[in-house]
């Protein structure tokens, strides 16, 4: 199969990539975050979590970061929801779609939301069932697809399984995420192809980390089979409470830089999508993991 003309980029930054700051970050700079990665053409933007503080404090304001973005026109600003009471509350903020998170690995369900796959599963049912009822949207995120830091490899079967559970439930897209970054082309391209016979590859999408600097490798490999929606984060913020070592998200400039130059279409603004993560990165202190941003700053 050969390479999709256009993709579809889902940016995780404003949730999966400051989740884990150790910095405190005020709504208003998660607010304005998210208008600027809007305004530079991303198509999708995470704009929180409705979890509980005590576990991932830096989420405790989506409720306001919700109410207080301008959204605009034909953008989508999911958040993640955990429980009915995370439901109830997105649906109070004015939330229009959510994801819901499982896992592929056992040991990693049990350390991230404290029950079995299949437990988690049913929590996500009736959580699934009662934002359909209400029209909102509700994507699937299945975590450690190609390896668990408690588990190791992950066989690709049992992503499929989860994959295909969350889809029977309603979720109208499926994420697969290389939570700890460990994937290779290859073993990427078997995952997929084995959830691929469970889930419509139009409906999956891909979330790679970039721990072993193999995410751009492995995002090319899953296109090649089809894939046309990536998640990616600005300034490649981000990595997982629940696993140590893993570095952030590949970083939406490289994605871009990457997909420019092989003429697929992604409706991104590449100049003002780096200045974004240069802004957004000198509020927290530090460069940006971007390569393609620092090759960019170095040129101007």
């Amino acid at each position: 199969m050969s390479l999709p003309d256009t993709v579809r980029i889902v940016e995780v930054g404003p949730r999966d990539g400051l989740q884990n700051e150790p910095q405190s970050i005020v709504a208003a700079v998660k607010i304005e975050l998210i208008e600027r990665l809007a305004a530079a053409g991303l198509p999708v933007v995470e704009a929180g979590a409705f979890v509980s503080p005590k576990w991932v404090p830096q989420m405790a304001a989506s409720a306001d970061v919700l109410q207080g973005i301008r959204r605009r026109a034909g953008v989508h600003y999911p958040v993640l929801v955990p429980n009915m009471k995370g439901l109830d509350a997105a649906l109070a903020a004015g939330a229009e779609e959510i994801a819901v998170f499982g896992a592929a690995s056992e040991s990693f369900s049990q350390r991230n939301i404290n029950c079995s796959i299949n437990e988690s599963l049913e929590r996500f049912r009736p959580v699934i069932e009662a934002a359909r009822e209400r029209d909102v949207r509700v994507r699937g995120y299945v975590s450690c697809v190609l390896g668990c830091p408690y588990e190791g490899e992950i066989a690709p079967e049992a992503v499929a399984t989860v994959a295909a559970e969350l889809q029977a439930m309603g979720c109208y897209e499926i994420s697969l995420g290389d939570t700890i970054g460990v994937g290779t082309p290859r073993k990427a391209q078997r995952m997929v192809e084995a959830v691929a016979e469970r889930v419509p590859i139009s409906r999956l999408a891909a979330h790679f980390h970039d721990t072993y600097g193999q995410a751009l490798a492995n995002l090319y490999a899953v296109m090649e089979l089809g894939i046309a929606t990536v998640d990616s984060s600005v300034a490649g913020l981000g990595g997982c409470p629940y696993a140590r070592g893993a570095s952030g998200n590949v970083a939406t400039e490289d994605v871009v830089y990457l997909l420019d130059g092989l003429g697929i279409t992604t409706g991104v603004d590449l100049e003002a999508l780096a200045a974004t993560g240069r802004w957004i990165s000198g509020k927290l202190g530090r460069q940006p993991a971007s390569r393609v941003a620092q090759a960019l700053a170095a040129r101007a």
